[in-house]
């Protein structure tokens, strides 16, 4: 889901610009390395009025192995944006330890007004290469993270097993500095393998307006069955695309993609990438 929200308090920008500091986790703690990896972006309408949705980082470098941090959202969190400039809420700390949040501008369309994300061709997912500052390009998820098309089968991944997702709620965050809020949930469709016949799957919780977008993620430490395979890192299950309503009636579960089709949108990039802005 996305909405349209009232701006928050004006944030005040210094000069010069302060640097951003990095905010470095433990190489295995992947819920604080996502925290860190997620954003906010927003658009302002001109009319009191923003449209706001999540997104997240990842490090995915080019076929030639040059570094690229891409940016992954909902893909109708940027349809539903109808301005060329948006924003993203970056987050920076401050000599004292303290962190401020601070959105900067980006452009997700050209001159001709053509969108510079690529979107999967099937599945409500966008990508789109960004120039980050260089604590928000550290702290990307590695492409490796991103659970394949065997990853629930192989790590037994099924109902009632606990996942977490980080989101916006209604644009609301953890604190002034922009944190994204950490949500739980459990699974709750089977079968949800192969991703070719399921390429989506429930989870059960509450889900607002300004989640869309957001990472949806496993750690070995949240399964239901403590015996079973585990894989030698932490994985990204999905990304949130949508929440379940039924007659106009809210169910309180989420639809999630599968991190397959946030794979293939990558791949995307390399046969017709379009150009970085930031």
């Amino acid at each position: 889901m996305f909405i349209d929200q009232t701006p928050p308090p004006a944030v005040v920008v210094q000069a010069p610009p302060p640097q951003v500091a990095a905010r470095v986790a433990p190489a295995w703690d992947l819920t604080v390395g996502l925290i860190n990896a997620t954003v906010q972006v927003d658009q302002p309408l001109g009319d009191g009025t923003r449209k706001v949705g999540t997104a997240f980082l990842i490090n995915a470098p080019r076929a030639d192995g040059q570094p690229r941090t891409v940016l992954v959202t909902a893909a109708h969190v940027l349809e539903q944006m109808p301005l060329a400039g948006s924003r993203i809420g970056w987050r920076v700390q401050g000599a004292d330890g303290g962190w401020r949040f601070d959105a900067s501008p980006f452009v997700i369309r050209d001159a001709a007004e053509q969108p510079l994300w690529v979107r999967h061709p099937d599945r409500d997912v966008a990508v789109m290469e960004i120039t980050a500052p260089d604590a928000f390009a550290r702290a990307a998820i590695p492409l490796a993270w991103l659970a394949d098309r065997d990853a629930f089968e192989d790590f037994e991944v099924g109902p009632g097993d606990e996942l977490l997702s980080l989101g916006f709620p209604r644009g609301l965050s953890a604190n002034r500095a922009g944190f994204p809020i950490l949500r739980v949930g459990r699974v709750a469709s089977w079968p949800v393998s192969p991703v070719e016949a399921f390429p989506t799957f429930l989870l059960d919780f509450k889900v607002f307006p300004g989640n869309s977008g957001g990472p949806v993620f496993w750690t070995a430490s949240a399964r239901r069955r403590p015996d079973a395979p585990a894989p030698d890192h932490p994985f990204i299950a999905g990304l949130l695309a949508q929440e379940v309503v039924s007659g106009g009636e809210r169910l309180d579960l989420g639809v999630v993609v599968h991190a397959e089709y946030i794979r293939e949108a990558i791949a995307l990039l390399d046969v017709s990438p379009p150009a970085p802005r930031r």
